[in-house]
């Protein structure tokens, strides 16, 4: 083995639980965070257009957009956990062919979605809430550049960091992604208020967007070719890659990744479907919050991120006890850092709604309202995503799967409704931390009868591969 790969070996198996995770989990939270920012970029620079019919545009594609991260999410999460566990065994053929099959998987079906947005689009608009004359052309400019045209550079770009994050290669996925959101933000203003005639910001916002993960992808891509010979990484096309139970067990894992991105931005469509009635300023303002209100949760998305290969890897090396203190501490730090997010959300509400609507207008009202209701899901959400994304690493596609629907779809979609009718448009919006408290309350039962099942630090490293396949040792490595 090569020295670099002594190191990472050390990182999984030997160096202590809080600093493995800060050296996994800051760079990868750290990159989530500038994404969180990026995104705001687009909803700050439209905002200084002084229309709430753009920002509206802007917001209501978010959900298409996202999507391809539940793209990302199928073949990422789930080929992050496969690989992790397979080098926790030493099975590093079968980590080169999990690779391979997520890279065509994701790149297959993000050109086969970004098809389908372009041939069934002024339909897909007007499902997501842009049916309005003043916002429908806007969203149509904003989603054929972000998703039709950009849409699989994209979602490769969020594949390539979930892979090489799984090898230990954190920073250097957490750097691409940072690549991409800065480069955004300093395209964001050149394409929108010098390049591009005025009335043309949303499709500048579009551009820059566009550009800035080509740049990320070509990043990653450099990276991935300098690393070659110690990265199990590859895209070599092969029917190999279809054997051993392969797919199957990538998407049994990254299914409830997938869908759990599905459902939320299903979620949020339906939501800003519901909030039409109340006309462009509570949608404005609803657009704004959910943005703002995405900042816990993308930190707590890092944090799970960050240290799914070490969860992963200890469970397949049998290491239980170094696997419980890796999810009860990072999980302790999530609900933290959320708490504190709850805070400052429902203290400044005003002023953070302030910041991305720049006229005051009565969208600043329903934006402020709204945050302060979204935001006290958030350290109930921590929790529950935190026990998602461990069911994840290890392999535990059913749990996981039933957690991800609860937490979007099943719980919030019919409460949105109910709630409508009991608490007009503000009812909607408290559906999200209902949901999500229901759904963290069912995460920590789960989770403790897991823990009762797997108590013992030793176990069957069979477990970890499907039935059919016994793990062949190996070196982690060429």
């Amino acid at each position: 083995m090569t020295k670099n790969l002594t190191k990472e070996q050390e990182l999984f198996e030997k160096r202590s639980v809080p600093r493995a995770i800060l050296e996994l989990a800051v760079p990868s939270v750290i990159g989530q965070i500038i994404l969180v920012i990026y995104n705001m970029a687009d909803t700050l620079f439209v905002g200084m257009t002084g229309s709430d019919a753009m920002i509206t545009a802007v917001t209501v594609c978010m959900p298409a957009f996202m999507f391809l991260s539940a793209i990302s999410n199928l073949f990422g999460v789930g080929g992050a956990s496969v690989i992790s566990r397979a080098l926790g065994v030493k099975d590093t053929d079968r980590a080169k062919k999990t690779a391979s099959f997520a890279v065509w998987g994701c790149l297959l079906t993000s050109l086969f979605y970004s098809l389908g947005a372009w041939l069934l689009m002024d339909l897909f608009v007007n499902f997501l809430g842009g049916s309005h004359p003043a916002i429908h052309g806007y969203a149509c400019q904003y989603l054929m550049i972000t998703v039709v045209m950009g849409g699989s550079v994209t979602a490769m770009n969020t594949l390539l960091a979930h892979l090489i994050r799984a090898e230990g290669c954190s920073l250097q996925a957490s750097v691409g992604i940072a690549i991409g959101g800065i480069l955004n933000i300093a395209l964001d203003p050149l394409f929108m208020f010098v390049l591009l005639t005025p009335g043309n910001e949303a499709m500048g916002a579009a551009i820059a967007t566009s550009l800035s993960n080509l740049a990320a992808l070509i990043y990653f891509t450099v990276v991935i070719f300098k690393k070659r010979k110690r990265l199990c990484l590859n895209a070599k096309p092969s029917l190999k890659i279809f054997r051993n139970g392969i797919p199957l067990d990538v998407v049994r894992v990254g299914l409830p990744a997938c869908l759990m991105t599905l459902c939320e931005n299903i979620s949020y469509a339906i939501l800003d479907n519901l909030m039409v009635s109340a006309g462009i300023a509570a949608q404005a303002g609803i657009g704004v919050a959910k943005k703002v209100n995405m900042l816990a949760h993308c930190i707590v998305r890092g944090m799970a991120q960050g240290v799914l290969p070490l969860i992963g890897y200890n469970f397949a090396a049998g290491n239980r006890k170094r696997m419980r203190s890796v999810v009860l501490l990072s999980g302790s730090m999530s609900v933290l850092i959320s708490i504190l997010c709850m805070a400052i959300s429902l203290t400044f509400s005003t002023q953070l709604i302030g910041l991305f609507i720049q006229n005051a207008s009565e969208s600043i009202t329903f934006g402020a309202k709204f945050l302060q209701i979204l935001c006290i899901g958030a350290p109930f959400s921590a929790c529950a995503y935190t026990i998602i994304s461990f069911f994840q690493a290890t392999g535990c596609g059913g749990r996981s799967l039933v957690l991800a629907l609860l937490r979007k779809g099943v719980l919030d979609i019919p409460l949105m409704f109910v709630l409508n009718r009991l608490w007009p448009i503000f009812g909607i919006v408290s559906a999200t931390p209902i949901a999500d408290v229901l759904c963290c309350i069912t995460a920590l039962s789960l989770f403790v009868i897991f823990l009762r099942k797997h108590a013992h630090d030793t176990a069957k490293k069979a477990e970890t591969l499907p039935a059919a396949e016994e793990p062949q040792p190996a070196a982690i490595g060429r």
